[in-house]
């Protein structure tokens, strides 16, 4: 029993269920009476509730500062404290936006290609020998017939260490032995 809603309802339920007096389900329970006697005496809101709504339906991105600054316009006057209470009793909170940013309306389907040679796609690969050498591998596809074109090895130069020593892992190498595509796809 944490707010006063259901302490007083427990209240209530002692009394019915055991036909006792106030006083003694609230010492049963060691609730104090005048929680269970308080009634509210804050003035109807439901206008303000209204307008705040529709303010937060067309203003889908504004917080309760920002709605609060549109009633003061309108000569609604409150407490901003008020206001906060009434907006998070709406549920109107504004959700927190990622870091990262999205894409704004809807993106072109990627094209399905109808003949060999019109879409390639390249992907790189990764891995290491047993004796911890690694190796990368270019891998050209064609997106049609899901024919791999070449798949070239790439490694580190044993000489300095640092420079790749590629045997034909660029695209146009590939171009070199068969027909170039139309798009290229990463």
């Amino acid at each position: 029993m944490v707010t006063p809603a259901s302490r007083r309802e427990a209240v209530a339920h002692l009394r019915v269920a055991f036909a006792v007096s106030e006083r003694r389900a609230c010492l049963a329970l060691g609730i104090d009476r005048t929680s269970v006697r308080y009634r509210c005496r804050r003035p109807d809101d439901a206008h303000v509730r209204k307008r705040v709504r529709e303010l937060a339906a067309m203003r889908g991105r504004f917080g309760y500062r920002r709605l609060h600054t549109l009633l003061m316009r309108e000569g609604m006057t409150m407490n901003h404290k008020k206001l906060r209470r009434l907006y998070r009793e709406e549920r109107l909170q504004v959700r927190h936006r990622d870091g990262c940013k999205r894409a704004i309306g809807m993106r072109a389907p990627i094209a399905v290609p109808q003949a060999p040679n019109q879409r390639w796609s390249l992907d790189s690969m990764s891995d290491a020998f047993f004796d911890g050498r690694r190796f990368r591998i270019l891998a050209v596809l064609d997106d049609f017939s899901g024919n791999a074109w070449r798949s070239s090895p790439t490694r580190r130069c044993p000489a300095c260490g640092s420079c790749a020593r590629s045997t034909a892992s660029s695209p146009d190498a590939v171009a070199r032995h068969c027909a170039c595509p139309t798009t290229v796809r990463n």
